[in-house]
């Protein structure tokens, strides 16, 4: 107990004495650890609205459906007579206690206020029945020539109740306004009669579905003398059946033990297709933490060289009066332990806070994303997460710091500068602020090179943010997703691209100050040579733009190709079809991202080269 409390009064006392470089580490960790938890638990908030949604409405476990053959994904195949037989049976299963249906449907085409859509309308009895009674949100329930439309399907028509409406050529009007719990909300909605949700294989916007086959359709209700007057044949009616089982849970092995002709729908597969807008929006946010996570690597690896650098001689008094190098090296690591936990601590809360914002349960759910419950699962994840990334950037210079002599640490003695003849030819004919930049970045090539995977990874970032806004943009029903999903969508890519953007400029800002400081002794010596203050703050910043060129070219290619290959692979996305952004925006990246980091660079650069020499090489004399 000794030994422990002696290491975190230490690692305390210096994380107090160094509060803005500890501020940059809290923030920097916790950034990563707040997308990694929205990550986490996007799916759990976006679905409690559908979890509400069933409650309110009797939710069927088990949707069987017949009148319809198996085809290509997302596609049924051509109507069949109505298996009413085999629905019968199945209402007898072993397991099934309560069934609702069967209920006839047909296929329509739909026309309200000069809009024209295909629609699948159900025939239902006035009476509620015991499984599956759609929740009025307005109006009334279904009546002769009255028709209720699924709440997210009347949102997008901008339909209300009141409305006359024409089911192919009949005239109708809208009784009401209801949500169910037995298909996903518009436009998501299962295919019942021949129809298809978003692109499939082969198709082409422009073309259409084939003849026959509805397109995204949405769900509406009549009574079942009126879905049968609809139905051109008896015969092409389907029919579908909601089932209520003894075990909710076991609603899959269900359907496993059960397979045969009927196709069947368990509840669980109705809430993911319900928050597959959560599920992108989800891998877009652990993309995003995984960059993040390397950003803060980087950074994490400046501060704690620059700090390291500034305990040297800390270290040798550690060492002096008895201090172990195992013990030296748990007072470095400690600090930065004590950061990472409390980073993420404050981003498991930061995330579970902020994920009902990035939720949309639309019009066609009740209630809302409510806060999601933080499992020990996803907190251990965030938090090891977190430690990884610190232990990652501090176990080499603290192991290193710790090895390090005594005698050595006590002197603390400069370092002489690595003199490359070849670097030395070349530099010596560049204009001086160009000189200095090159010699200065020459001595820490580590950093150099860490500057340059910051900007890569920052850029490679943009460039996939960018194609996603871009196939977003070109194709507002991508997916099977309505105008209010894409703009959820964009909120997300939006919320990413800002934290990825002001860590990286964290990062560019911290590396110059850890140049600046680096550079103390040297740049003086310079201006005592004749240097000005101007060319010594430009070759401090052109230090940092050099390394920023070359990131940012590599974070277009390969760095950012490879990126979006990397995440179609991932979520099975056909990357050939993804349109590419304006040629002008991705040339642009390149000059942006340099004239960035120059203006970022230019202040702490500024600050630097103003501190009078005679002052700085005392110092460094001292």
């Amino acid at each position: 107990m000794g030994r422990l409390l002696l290491v975190g009064r230490l690692a305390v006392r210096d994380l107090r004495r160094r509060r803005t470089e500890t501020a940059l580490l809290l923030l920097a960790i916790m950034a990563a650890a707040t997308t990694l938890t929205l990550g986490l638990v996007l799916r759990d908030a976006a679905g409690d609205p559908y979890h509400s949604t069933r409650a309110a409405t009797g939710g069927p476990d088990v949707v069987a459906s017949v009148g319809r053959t198996a085809g290509p994904p997302g596609v049924s195949g051509p109507a069949e007579p109505a298996g009413l037989a085999e629905l019968a049976e199945l209402a007898g299963a072993p397991g099934v206690v309560d069934h609702g249906g069967p209920y006839p449907v047909t296929a329509a085409r739909l026309q309200a206020s000069g809009r024209t859509s295909d629609v699948q309308a159900v025939g239902r009895d006035a009476a509620p029945a015991p499984v599956d009674q759609p929740e009025l949100l307005q109006g009334s329930w279904v009546g002769d020539g009255g028709v209720v439309l699924e709440a997210a399907f009347a949102d997008a028509i901008e339909a209300r109740v009141g409305d006359p409406v024409t089911l192919d050529g009949r005239s109708f009007e809208v009784v009401g306004v209801a949500v169910t719990a037995a298909m996903p909300p518009y436009p998501k909605a299962s295919c019942i009669v021949p129809c298809m949700n978003g692109a499939v294989p082969g198709d082409e916007a422009d073309t259409g579905p084939p003849a026959g086959v509805l397109r995204n359709p949405g769900l509406v209700w009549l009574t079942r003398a009126d879905v049968r007057s609809l139905a051109p044949d008896p015969d092409s009616l389907a029919h579908v059946m909601n089932l209520k089982l003894a075990d909710p849970d076991g609603a899959r092995a269900f359907v496993e033990a059960n397979r045969g002709a009927i196709p069947m729908q368990p509840w669980q597969d109705i809430l993911d297709d319900a928050t597959e807008l959560a599920g992108d929006s989800q891998i877009l946010l652990l993309i995003g933490a995984w960059l993040l996570g390397l950003l803060a690597v980087a950074s994490l690896s400046v501060l704690v060289g620059g700090r390291m650098a500034d305990q040297t001689r800390r270290v040798g008094l550690l060492k002096a009066v008895g201090g172990t190098p195992g013990l030296v090296a748990a007072v470095l690591l400690a600090e930065y332990v004590l950061v990472a936990v409390v980073a993420a601590a404050a981003g498991l809360t930061a995330g579970s806070l902020t994920a009902p914002l990035l939720t949309d349960s639309g019009a066609g759910l009740v209630g809302s994303a409510g806060t999601p419950s933080i499992t020990m699962s996803t907190a251990g994840l965030v938090i090891a997460a977190a430690l990884g990334v610190a232990v990652v950037a501090t176990a080499v210079p603290a192991l290193r710091a710790a090895r390090s002599s005594t005698v050595g640490a006590l002197t603390d003695s400069a370092r002489p500068p690595r003199r490359v003849g070849w670097l030395i030819a070349i530099s010596a004919r560049l204009p001086v602020p160009l000189l200095l930049a090159l010699r200065v970045a020459a001595r820490r090539p580590r950093r150099a090179v860490l500057a340059v995977a910051s900007i890569a990874i920052t850029v490679s970032g943009v460039y996939v943010l960018l194609v996603l806004n871009a196939f977003l943009a070109a194709q507002p029903l991508a997916g099977g997703y309505g105008d209010a999903q894409v703009e959820l969508l964009r909120r997300v890519l939006l919320v990413v691209t800002v934290v990825l953007l002001s860590l990286a400029a964290v990062n560019a800002v911290v590396i110059t100050w850890a140049t600046v400081l680096d550079n103390r002794h040297s740049s003086a010596l310079a201006r005592a040579l004749g240097a000005t203050p101007r060319e010594v703050s430009t070759a401090l910043a052109a230090a940092q733009v050099l390394p920023a060129l070359a990131g940012a070219v590599l974070g277009v290619f390969p760095g950012g190709y490879a990126l979006f290959a990397a995440v179609n692979a991932t979520t099975g996305g056909d990357g050939g079809r993804a349109p590419l952004p304006p040629p002008w925006q991705l040339l642009a990246v390149v000059p942006a991202t340099v004239l960035v980091v120059a203006a970022l660079t230019a202040v702490p650069a500024r600050l630097g080269a103003r501190r009078p020499a005679a002052e700085s090489l005392q110092a460094g004399l001292s």
